[in-house]
Formats: structure tokens, C-alpha cells, sequence
């Protein structure tokens, strides 16, 4: 029989070994997380195509537009909220949508203190002119699939974002 020290060294050791091994078997292209960035990078890339080339708006800038684009207006920090940016990626995007004219800040008219912002008419026109041509590249990414296997594609990766949002490290 081994005391408590003893175990305490074998169980480390084992647990050393067991990195060891999984390290060696570590493999990038089969790491999920690595799948979801590429994944990223190619389905944003082809929608960012659309509104790149024809506009030159970038993907923060489109985000924006995207949330202000029902006709409603909100303050920069509910835009934040509502499109998973950070407050320095909406704000430099917000300044390049406004020196454009694509968007306007005005005063709230129920708190002054609080300022809103919205699309303006050139604005709208931009954005609504680009949803037909990003719907079309969504159409063809998701070509293919059925509507149930979208709907569970949809379902899985609302579960993954759920369970790193509950993450604790």
C-alpha cells in the first residue's frame, strides 16, 4: 500500500503523461474550435464580398446598418448589445457610416442626454439594396442542406454558444 505523498507524485506523473499524449495527438485541423474560425472566415468572407466591393464597407460597418436597418434608432451602446461588437469596433464604424452619410446622430427625444442613432435615406438605400445580394449568398451557402437540417445546423450552434457563454475557467 502507497501513503498519500506517494499518490499524490503518481497521480501527477500520470496526469503529465496524459498531456504528454494528448499533445502528441493534438491535431488543429480536427479542433473545434479552429473549424469554427475557419468556417467564420470563409462564410463572412463571402457575405463581406457583397457589401465590400460594392460599397466598401467593412463587416462592422455592415453589422450597424444591419441593426439600425428596421426603421428604429438606438444608441451606440444598444448597438453593442445587439450585434456581438465591441464599444471600439461600433464606434469606428459609426464614425465611417456617418462622415458617408449613411448615418445620422440625433438627440433622444425622451432622455436628451442620450443620443440615437439612425440610418438616413442614402443609408437605407445602401442597405436595402445589398439584402437581396447577401440573401442570395446565404441561399448558396446553405445549398444543399434541407430546411430541417438548417433549422438543426441553427439549433447545434446556438447550443455551442450556450455552453461557452456558461464556461468556467
Amino acid at each position: 500500500m502507497t501513503d498519500g505523498p506517494n499518490e499524490t507524485i503518481e497521480d501527477a506523473s500520470m496526469s503529465a503523461h496524459q498531456q504528454q499524449m494528448s499533445a502528441e495527438n493534438f491535431d488543429l485541423k480536427s479542433f473545434f474550435p479552429y473549424l469554427v474560425r475557419v468556417y467564420y472566415q470563409s462564410v463572412s468572407g463571402s457575405v463581406g464580398d457583397v457589401y465590400s466591393s460594392l460599397y466598401d464597407l467593412g463587416v462592422s460597418e455592415w453589422r450597424v446598418m444591419a441593426v439600425l436597418a428596421p426603421p428604429q434608432s438606438m444608441s451606440a451602446l444598444d448597438i453593442i448589445e445587439r450585434s456581438s461588437m465591441n464599444k471600439v469596433n461600433v464606434s469606428r464604424a459609426v464614425a465611417r457610416l456617418r462622415k458617408r452619410g449613411f448615418l445620422k446622430q440625433d438627440i433622444d427625444g425622451d432622455d436628451r442626454r442620450r443620443s440615437v442613432l439612425r440610418l438616413t435615406e442614402e443609408g437605407r438605400k445602401v442597405f436595402y439594396d445589398l439584402i437581396p445580394r447577401v440573401k442570395e449568398v446565404e441561399r448558396q451557402l446553405l445549398a444543399g442542406l434541407s430546411e430541417e437540417e438548417v433549422r438543426t445546423l441553427i439549433s447545434l450552434m446556438a447550443r455551442v454558444r450556450e455552453n461557452a457563454s456558461s464556461l468556467e475557467l
